[in-house]
């Protein structure tokens, strides 16, 4: 039945949107071939493509509504398959009914997982997800620092790059979520393919400059790390080793303050009395986050990470302030003004034992800001 409908599609085409175009060359589409029995390919499974991709075209599918329930998952799977399929956005002229064809068959597994139509296979799920490390896990474009070689340049002044192939790249995130918090997807079956690998690389992910994958991937990495509990201590891991690089290493990466933002929620939740190894992550992750230049992008996601520690336990607002003071900026006057701003909501949390531990070096430091040539610093509230 199934193969009939997608037979006589193209010549009905007036009927579906998804037929509008029928049998469509792709001469100038880059198709991925493979096929279901292959092994998977290293890099996530970013080789299957539909039967019609590896003969040279882009069929028009039929939609879900137009073909019998027991056909669906036949359907489903076809729809991954063509929209594996990559496309060149740099030009808009290039592969228009091409481009087409794959957002109207995402549109259409969108709409699939999200209604909740019908429980997905679960070879399925599998090529699913392939699809989506298809689409999203590419390389990204240098930054325009490296295009520049500028290095004193601000992150913050820099114009973000857009991603090109975001109407079709939008729907695919679109789809991984909807899947995530769909009540019809088996965490145990699903974990087999949402697994560490395609973890960390969603996680290399938050580098790119587009805001808009950003947010698509905070949402998606958090709903992740709350129905995926055997991924929780990965997670935290992973995002630590993130945080070293940029520390030590780069002082580059687009997406610390939507990181930042997870852990914000992750850390409200942390019971108590408080894991050592949590702990351990404010001083060596946390605190020293203070140091790269360009703080004042995340400041304002590290100081509520900060202040939520201290409010659960207040022992650690020792720790704290004295992990402050050993940051504490020399010669940027904005950066100060940042430090006494935090420094200001820690002292609210900070209970009068703790405070006689580092009053001393806090006065001194206190001090040298009442002497600041700059007016912001020298009239803070704190001094």
């Amino acid at each position: 039945m199934l193969n009939k409908l997608m037979k006589r599609g193209p010549k009905k085409s007036a009927k579906t949107d998804t037929d509008v175009y029928g049998s469509v060359s792709t001469s100038n589409a880059v198709v991925n071939h493979g096929s279901r029995g292959a092994p998977p390919v290293p890099d996530g499974g970013a080789g299957v493509s539909a039967p019609a991709a590896a003969a040279g075209t882009l069929e028009a599918l039929p939609m879900f509504r137009d073909v019998p329930v027991p056909d669906r998952q036949q359907l489903f799977l076809r729809k991954c398959q063509v929209c594996c399929n990559q496309f060149d956005f740099t030009d808009t002229l290039k592969s228009v009914k091409e481009k087409e064809i794959k957002r109207l068959n995402l549109v259409e597994l969108v709409d699939y997982v999200q209604s909740g139509s019908g429980k997905i296979t679960e070879s399925n799920q599998e090529e699913m997800i392939k699809m989506i490390s298809a689409n999203i896990f590419r390389c990204l474009p240098p930054g325009a620092h490296e295009n520049t070689g500028s290095v004193g340049v601000e992150a913050e002044e820099d114009e973000p790059y857009l991603e090109p192939s975001w109407p079709h790249l939008q729907l695919v995130y679109e789809l991984l979520l909807r899947y995530v918090v769909s009540t019809d997807t088996d965490t145990k079956i699903a974990k087999r393919y949402i697994d560490h690998s395609f973890v960390l690389k969603l996680l290399n992910m938050f580098d790119t400059e587009d805001p808009r994958e950003r947010e698509y991937l905070k949402t998606i990495l958090h709903r992740i790390y709350g129905k995926f509990m055997v991924h929780r201590p990965f997670i935290r891991k992973a995002i630590n080793n993130i945080f070293y690089q940029f520390i030590y290493e780069t002082e580059r990466n687009s997406g610390i303050a939507e990181l930042l933002e997870i852990l914000g929620s992750i850390i409200n939740g942390f019971a108590l009395p408080m894991k050592e190894e949590h702990k351990l992550f404010l001083m060596r992750a946390l605190i020293p986050l203070h140091k790269p230049k360009p703080i004042a992008m995340y400041h304002q996601q590290l100081s509520y990470c900060i202040i939520q520690f201290v409010e659960k336990d207040n022992k650690l607002s020792d720790v704290v302030i004295r992990g402050l003071l050993k940051y504490w900026p020399i010669t940027n006057c904005q950066k100060e003004v940042l430090f006494l701003s935090e420094l200001e909501e820690v002292l609210e949390a900070t209970q009068a034992v703790e405070f006689q531990r580092c009053m001393v070096p806090l006065f001194r430091q206190i001090a040298r800001c009442l002497n600041s040539p700059h007016f912001q610093v020298k009239w803070s509230r704190l001094c």
